[in-house]
Formats: C-alpha cells, structure tokens, sequence
C-alpha cells in the first residue's frame, strides 16, 4: 500500500440479495437517477496506487465495519459468525506508514451466530437464553464476564506493495496476549460531499489464528483450531480534529 488497517477481533456475516426484474421490451427503461458521489482517489485493481489519505487520528465507522470469523464445523462447512461491538483508532502516517498505530476494542458479547432454531428448547440444561449468550458468557467459550474485551494493538506496520501491506499487532483474547498478522488491502481515500471535513480511509483486511492458543480447545480438531478472520473497515477523521490542525 500504503497499507493499513484493522480491526482484531475477528468473525460471522449474514449476507442478502435483492433481486428485481428486467423490463419488458414494450417498455422503456427509466433514467437512472442522479446521485451524489465521493471524491475518493480508490480505482480498479490494475489502476495506479491510490493516493494515501491525510495524516491524524481516525475513529472506527461502526457502520462500515465488520468482522467476521469462521471455523471448521468436522470438515463439513465453516461455521460463520460476526462480532457487532467494534471501536477503535487509527493515527496515521502516510509519511511513515510504520509510525502509524490502530487499537481496536471488540466486545464479546456482541457476537451474532445467527442461530436459526428455539435455544432453549433443544438445550433444556443450559444456563443460557440464546446460543449468542453462550458463546459470549460460558467458560468454555469466550467468559465474557472475566474477560470484558478482546484487544488488538498494533506493533508494526509494513508495506508490502502500492496499495498492500501487514499489520502485525498483539491480541489479547481469553486474558492470554498473542502476536497475530493481518494482510491488508488499502481501499482508497473519500471525502462525503455532506461531510466535506471529515476525511475518511478504508481497508479490506484477513488473518488467521488458533484458538487453541488463547485456550479455547473445545472440541478441536472436530471443530477447527485455526479461525480465519475476514475484516472490512472505514475509520473517519473527526470534522474538528481536521479543523484543529
């Protein structure tokens, strides 16, 4: 890149398609309508490297972040799910890409399974409501209530190409601190035409790492030691750090 990004902690994803039917031949397609764009210096993949966006301290967009993890279900499937309750920082550095830092915050509690069936139900014995609250709060899985947050603080940055980089950091899961690499793709620069002050980036990111590791084992190898982490994210410059500087 000029890399850079995120986001630790990471994760499942439910995705949707809306389907809408061609017109008759009788019948005369629509103008399409007008609409507001971004100027953003992001291209296709063969374009020139995008322009890195200014230096400064950025603030994760929750709306246009995700991170999504899955798992070896006994060779089968990946078993899918998503973390909802990311924040985090960026200070970057265009100048210097290795000067730059992100810390992400991901809560365990916010972890969507999308588990389709009555919980309780098939689970009479469980302490817990949902599957959700099991996977969150249970000692076997991520003890939400001894450990409240999972943590990624990066340590090093390293471009790897015009516009692809690692973000290694130090994740803290479990209470047991581990080093994981991120690869990173950086997306491009954007400025909203209704938020010409607030600058903003945005990365594509994937990682792996063993639960094991971090001391969630259970049932490995039946269920996959190594989850794979998909990670999409936009992190916004403030409108008044911008006009600070």
């Amino acid at each position: 890149m000029r890399t850079f990004l995120l986001s630790v902690s990471a994760i499942a994803l439910a995705s949707s398609l809306a389907a809408c039917g061609a017109p008759s031949a009788s019948e005369a397609a629509p103008a399409a309508p007008e609409t507001s764009t971004a100027e953003t210096t992001a291209g296709p993949a063969d374009a020139p490297a995008p322009e890195l966006g200014p230096a400064g301290l950025y603030e994760l967009d929750l709306s246009h972040a995700s991170l999504t993890w899955k798992v070896s279900h006994f060779g089968l499937s990946n078993y899918t799910a998503r973390f909802t309750g990311i924040s985090g920082t960026l200070d970057f550095d265009p100048e210097d890409l290795s000067a730059s830092e992100l810390d992400i915050t991901v809560d365990p509690t916010s972890v969507e399974t999308d588990y389709p069936f009555d919980f309780k139900a098939g689970h009479p014995d469980s302490p817990f409501d949902t599957f959700d609250q099991e996977i969150s709060e249970s000692e076997t899985y991520f003890n939400a209530s001894a450990f409240p947050e999972i943590t990624f603080k990066s340590t090093d940055v390293t471009a790897t190409g015009p516009n692809t980089g690692t973000v290694t950091g130090d994740l803290t899961f479990r209470g047991v601190t581990k080093p994981v690499t991120l690869d990173v793709i950086y997306n491009g620069t954007a400025t909203f035409p209704w938020a010409p002050d607030s600058p903003r980036l945005g990365f594509s990111a994937t990682g792996s790492l063993k639960r094991s590791d971090f001391g969630l084992d259970f049932m490995v190898p039946n269920l996959g030691d190594e989850v794979d982490l998909l990670i999409e994210a936009e992190f916004a410059k403030p409108a008044d750090a911008t006009e600070s500087e």
